[in-house]
């Protein structure tokens, strides 16, 4: 058995999902893969499943009744790869916003470059963001600004959701005890790794716009985010 599995989340992803998950089962080191499915209206599950038969063993689905939000899909896919034992744990889009060759080099970061957590970075040197407009680049980047001036988090891109963990790490945080499941989940997760006091290191990637499928994003994604960040700073205790 691979001791490296891949969450991916989706909702109506019927687009993409094929590609995603051959191109991640075309890697090495081997990876595993778990799709968490929100009810997908458009036969995302079903495709899911007929890559189970073709990739025995090697592909898993999660089926959930709805929306029920991206933290508590990876959560339910956390405790998952905990039950079945895998060392490394990693969080991706399904959209290919997500480079899924950048899998090995946040692997190799945890593996031998000493890291709890690795994250995929825009916003260190050699990363960055394709076919954004320069509105958006500077949201997003103030965003982080505006987190790491809240949090003291020492990362630099507070939002990014390409992660892998070692399982030690989540095994320490408290999973039913994470208050948000909307973009301010990413945040929170870093938040408390950092307070738990495990080392995160950050590899740089080009993020990239979607280019099938819908995105998920809206405004009240933004809003949670924002507000969340200072309910971070007054609710969760610093040790």
């Amino acid at each position: 058995m691979s001791e490296r599995l891949v969450i991916i989340p989706t909702y109506n992803e019927q687009e993409n999902i094929r590609s995603i998950v051959e191109h991640v089962l075309g890697l090495l080191p081997a990876f595993h893969i778990l799709v968490v499915d929100d009810n997908s209206k458009d036969g995302t599950a079903d495709t899911v499943k007929a890559l189970m038969s073709e990739h025995p063993g090697r592909v898993h689905i999660l089926q959930r009744a709805g929306k029920l939000g991206l933290g508590t899909a990876y959560i339910a896919g956390f405790k998952w790869a905990l039950e079945k034992g895998y060392g490394f744990i990693f969080e991706m889009d399904a959209d290919f916003s997500h480079n899924p060759d950048d899998l090995v080099r946040l692997y190799d970061a945890c593996a031998t470059g000493g890291a709890d957590m690795s994250v995929g970075s825009r916003y260190v040197k050699g990363g960055g963001v394709s076919d954004w407009s320069w509105d958006r680049v500077m949201l997003s980047y103030c965003a982080s600004l505006y987190v790491r001036a809240i949090l003291w988090l020492g990362v630099r891109d507070t939002t990014a959701g390409f992660v892998c963990y070692q399982r030690h790490v989540l095994e320490a945080l408290p999973l039913d005890g994470i208050q948000f499941i909307g973009y301010a989940f990413q945040i929170e997760m870093k938040y408390r790794v950092r307070l738990a006091g495990f080392r995160i290191a950050e590899v740089p990637i080009t993020f990239k716009d979607r280019e099938k499928g819908t995105s998920k994003m809206n405004s009240s994604i933004f809003k949670e985010a924002i507000v969340g960040v200072l309910r971070m700073r007054l609710s969760i205790p610093r040790p």
